[in-house]
């Protein structure tokens, strides 16, 4: 893929894939699948799927006790975890609330970089990532959906997903196994996550309705396609950007979920919304900058 070959292209595209899941996880919810489900469906099939471009390839799935913790680690902080609060939250506090706490994980993925004296980005790259998120805001603020606050434990719960979003970028960099493909290590993080959310799945409710995906086949096929060729870029990216600049792949989703949900879902954005985006692209281009310096 000599296109990726720099973290702005992996960035957009990254970005790009995953906000092209927004609207596939709307009409998803529209056919009634649960929220878990879909949820393992994305860790299960891209693991699944990159697994099997691994043995196409004939590149074996490293599985030494390193690479173990790797995948049992990152599973969980960054994908496991955040995907049970957020079903867990959005219900009590409201989607609006819960959106704007993700576009908090840039800032505290650059906070735990700092202090963990990892790479980061200079005074530009620091200016942009507040821009970003600015601008993140703003989209989410435009929609008028920041719900009331609910019982202060939801409130605590919610905080922790941004955190662990932050958490998992910057892990993902301090452990990375010398020597290991990024494609391994999407595919054995993403079996890793499907085995904690299904069996936190069963744990708290002794059920996992799988028959539901049946009620939209196609959907969950392109949901698993796109989701494994966005783990597939997320690990160049990670590998070549630093967690920081990694992190602002929600900024994209953003600014890219906007477009996908006006073309192909008939929703509509007021100007301080599509002011929002503009502000994120900024905010991308800034860190663009200053990450090739």
């Amino acid at each position: 893929m000599p296109l990726l070959s720099s973290p702005l292209p992996l960035l957009l595209a990254t970005g790009t894939l995953v906000g092209a899941t927004l609207p596939l996880g709307k009409l998803a919810a529209l056919a009634g699948i649960p929220a878990t489900v879909w949820a393992l469906l994305i860790s299960a099939g891209s693991g699944a799927l990159l697994a099997l471009a691994l043995g196409a390839t004939r590149t074996p799935l490293p599985a030494g006790g390193r690479h173990l913790r790797y995948y049992a680690v990152a599973g969980t902080v960054s994908y496991a975890v955040p995907n049970l609060l957020i079903f867990a939250v959005i219900p009590r506090l409201g989607a609006g609330f819960t959106a704007i706490l993700f576009t908090l994980s840039p800032i505290l993925t650059l906070a735990f970089s700092i202090l963990l004296r990892t790479r980061r980005p200079d005074r530009l790259g620091m200016l942009g990532i507040g821009v970003g998120f600015l601008g993140a805001l703003l989209i989410v603020l435009s929609k008028g959906q920041v719900d009331a606050p609910a019982a202060p434990i939801w409130i605590a719960a919610a905080f922790l997903i941004p955190l662990s979003l932050a958490l998992g970028n910057v892990y993902r960099t301090l452990d990375w196994p010398p020597g290991a493909p990024g494609l391994a290590l999407a595919a054995g993080t993403n079996i890793a996550s499907a085995l904690v959310i299904a069996s936190a799945t069963l744990f708290g409710t002794g059920d996992l309705p799988l028959g539901a995906l049946a009620a939209a086949p196609g959907l969950a096929f392109l949901q698993v396609a796109a989701s494994a060729g966005m783990f597939a870029v997320f690990f160049r990216l990670q590998a070549d950007g630093g967690p920081v600049y990694l992190s602002q792949i929600g900024y994209v989703a953003a600014a890219v979920g906007l477009a996908s949900g006006t073309l192909l879902l008939g929703e509509s954005y007021g100007l301080l919304t599509w002011l929002g985006a503009l502000v994120v692209a900024c905010g991308v281009a800034m860190t663009t900058i200053a990450q090739r310096k």
